[in-house]
């Protein structure tokens, strides 16, 4: 047995003054203040200890480690000390008790929200055509609020300020997703779809989804009046000088989405295996497409058929070795990110062609203007453009990449290949009437633009 000293009252001084037993050989320093607690010395080490009679371990007192001085004060050690007495006063086992609360504790850091929803970028966003810019808005608006929070203290109370926070930032680039209220209700849509997500894993201990009884309307009020329009002629000549300066990538995207109506990313994620030359096609898969696996909205492959315009402009691209993607700053291995600041490059381009056109045509400059626009408007001046041209619906729709609507939309499966060739290659024709006029037509601007 080890020699035990009579009872004093324990003080850091003490604490460190206490010596080396001998080689071999231990003893202890009880402390008068906590019954049972006390320092256990040997040559070369001194430990907080604890004398008690533990549940489940008989009829005499047992003696259990604390923790070591250095590692531990004695305020804190005592601390512990009486919250182990209280244990086991109520019949529990500290070792139990201990072993419960780093269970607990690992379990939280599981089930922060950081931790959930980078389950949740790997799961679902990660295989997702839209996948990626969720993924932004995520790590951009709600990580830095919430990333250390337990995925079950999130309340609705702090949903709500975050989006009415976010509706009132200052939406600078007009772009979509990125402030205002538009952008607010995106981050609401997404807040509610990964809450959805959480509960239908039990795992994480969500009962019930905090967001699940809020509504954009309640938090932000009425949307603002849509802003839709199509490009004038002016505009569109505009657009295409424009984007014929910039340099690659994004000004081949901007000139591919006048040439095919398609969707943004449509274009800015191609690659170079999807372009069927020999069969005269492109064809995205319908993993990029708009649409879901399965339901009303199913997505489906898009052939665009590869006009001598379009063509062209593909023609023109760098030829990566190492990479696969046609529009990339990283030598086509990831595809490129066209963001508000290139769409703001792109508007001010074009508002210096306007007012060298207003001032060719005897105008006064400082009163012309570009209305916002958004980059979806360029394809819905293209649907508006083939109805001018006479173009059937069903070629119109067909070029959009919409899908019929109900048992036409199931079972005819037509790609109308032929109808979306010739209705491209007219509207290509009617564009180049605009953007690049005969030379009897042309206006010089002597404008930098």
């Amino acid at each position: 047995m080890p020699k035990t000293d009579h009872r004093v009252t324990l003080t850091p001084t003490k604490v460190t003054g206490l010596k080396p037993a001998a080689k071999g050989e231990r003893y202890q320093v009880m402390d008068a203040v906590v019954a049972g607690f006390g320092v256990r010395v040997t040559e070369n080490s001194k430990t907080y200890i604890l004398r008690l009679r533990y549940p489940g371990g008989g009829a005499s007192a047992s003696r259990r480690e604390i923790g070591k001085c250095g590692h531990l004060d004695l305020a804190d050690a005592r601390e512990k000390a009486r919250q182990w007495r209280a244990l086991v006063e109520k019949g529990i086992d500290p070792a139990d008790q201990e072993r419960r609360d780093r269970e607990a504790e690992i379990l939280q850091r599981k089930t922060t929200f950081g931790a959930v929803v980078q389950d949740f970028i790997d799961d679902k966003l990660s295989t997702e055509r839209k996948g990626a810019e969720s993924e932004r808005e995520i790590r951009r608006d709600l990580l830095p609020a919430w990333e250390a929070l337990p995925i079950t203290e999130i309340t609705d109370l702090q949903i709500s300020a975050l989006i009415k926070a976010k509706g009132r930032k200052k939406n600078v680039a007009k772009s979509k997703g990125s402030g205002g209220k538009v952008g607010a209700r995106n981050l609401l849509a997404l807040i509610k779809r990964f809450f959805r997500w959480a509960v239908a894993q039990p795992e994480y201990g969500l009962k019930v989804s905090p967001a699940a009884n809020l509504t954009a309307t309640a938090i932000l009020g009425d949307m603002p009046p849509s802003a839709a329009r199509t490009l004038s002629d002016d505009e569109l000549f505009a657009l295409w000088r424009a984007a014929s300066r910039m340099p690659y990538p994004v000004g081949a995207i901007y000139r591919m989405l006048c040439l095919t109506a398609l969707r943004l990313n449509e274009v800015a994620d191609a690659s170079r295996d999807e372009i069927k030359a020999r069969d005269g096609i492109w064809v995205i898969p319908a993993a990029r497409m708009k649409g879901k696996n399965g339901g009303k909205k199913q997505a489906r492959p898009h052939a665009v058929p590869l006009t001598k315009d379009i063509l062209a402009v593909i023609e023109d691209l760098p030829k990566f070795k190492g990479g696969k993607f046609l529009f990339s700053t990283t030598a086509g291995k990831t595809p490129v990110w066209v963001g508000s600041k290139y769409k703001q490059r792109l508007d001010a381009r074009m508002l210096r062609t306007l007012k060298a056109l207003a001032k060719v045509r005897g105008e006064d400059p400082k009163h012309v203007a570009l209305p916002p626009f958004v980059n979806h408007d360029i394809r819905r001046t293209v649907r508006s453009q083939l109805s001018r041209l006479k173009v059937t619906e069903e070629a119109r729709e067909a070029v959009l990449a919409h899908v019929r609507p109900g048992i036409k939309g199931t079972y005819d499966h037509h790609d109308y290949l032929d109808e979306k060739r010739e209705a491209l290659e007219l509207w290509a024709a009617r564009l180049m009437t605009i953007a690049e006029p005969k030379p009897d037509n042309v206006i010089p601007l002597r404008t930098r633009a």
